[in-house]
């Protein structure tokens, strides 16, 4: 892994909501990915992991701040540049239905980026499209099929050929196991590590699966009400979970032992989320903190490194207090 391939630097992306209200669904977001990892993003429901994802992709602009994609502002690109970009960077949807076109068949479906970005011959798509269903576990004859004939994990694997059709360097994996059965999860996350090593591939892999997020990331980002909280790797962050959010989430996975599952001390939130619309000064989760002190109400956390390459968002992090 060398240089940057995506960077987001204080991103935002708010929605107007009635008249009057804004909604701060990413707010001052930080992101640094170096090419061919996984950076796993984790967080409640309505947190904004997915709204970060599809802004970095450019399906949503950003309201401020500023994506980086191999060094190149995404906000400015333009004409030849803004297709490059396209091609460049994908996103694998969260339910592989509704994201497929009902009425094309799965070849029309994979060769739909192929038709905007290569002149290609027909023979040579036709070609394509098999080699990609190979690659991702299916057979050549499943091209000539509609979504509906085809099973929720075969879907997704739809999905995961049409994002790779274009020979993509950065994809957004957006909670792509969440809507499948759990026998087919790990076929996915498996096809989907087994993909990244052959092809060099970037993923940014959302969801809310601790355990797999685990098994794939190399780094993790905790969000919370639309901002980064921590960001560790995969093992600093699993072992030793400093904010208490991340304690709180990282308690919650179960375990495979029953005795095990005893003996684990659960942290548990009280209190309410904050709405999104609103949010509260200072630290957005000091409402759930029993750590909570007075200028966690008056003063924002900024993400600070505390150890190489571990970043807490805490006023309290370190403090005797703790």
């Amino acid at each position: 892994m060398g240089e940057y391939i995506v960077e987001a630097k204080n991103l935002c992306k708010y929605f107007k909501v009635g008249k009057n209200q804004t909604l701060k669904a990413v707010d001052g977001v930080n992101i640094q990915m170096k090419k061919g990892e996984t950076l796993g993003l984790v967080g409640e429901s309505g947190c904004g992991k997915t709204t970060c994802g599809r802004t970095l992709v450019k399906l949503y602009e950003a309201t401020s701040g500023t994506v980086l994609f191999e060094r190149k502002d995404v906000s400015k690109l333009r004409g030849k540049e803004l297709l490059a970009f396209r091609k460049d960077a994908q996103i694998i949807f969260q339910d592989p239905y509704a994201s497929l076109d009902p009425r094309m068949t799965i070849g029309e479906i994979i060769t739909e980026g192929m038709n905007v970005h290569f002149h290609m011959s027909e023979k040579e798509k036709e070609e394509k499209v098999n080699e990609l269903l190979h690659k991702v576990g299916l057979n050549a004859e499943y091209a000539n099929r509609f979504a509906h004939e085809l099973s929720g994990g075969q879907r997704q694997r739809v999905g995961i050929a049409r994002a790779l059709a274009v020979e993509p360097k950065f994809i957004v994996c957006d909670e792509p196991i969440s809507a499948l059965d759990v026998s087919i999860q790990a076929q996915i996350v498996n096809l989907l590590m087994k993909l990244q090593r052959e092809m060099g591939l970037t993923y940014l892999f959302i969801s809310h699966d601790l355990s797999m997020v685990k098994h794939i990331s190399d780094r993790v980002g905790v969000m919370y009400l639309g901002y980064m909280v921590e960001l560790a790797s995969n093992y600093a962050l699993y072992d030793n979970p400093v904010h208490p959010y991340t304690q709180a989430l990282i308690s919650a996975i179960p375990e495979v032992e029953p005795d095990e599952e005893e003996r684990k001390k659960r942290v548990h939130l009280e209190g309410e989320v904050p709405s999104p619309i609103n949010p509260p000064a200072g630290c957005r989760f000091k409402s759930r903190c029993k750590y909570a002190k007075e200028i966690c109400g008056q003063e924002m956390p900024e993400l600070e490194e505390i150890e190489p390459g571990h970043y807490v968002a805490c006023h309290m992090c370190g403090k005797e207090s703790w």
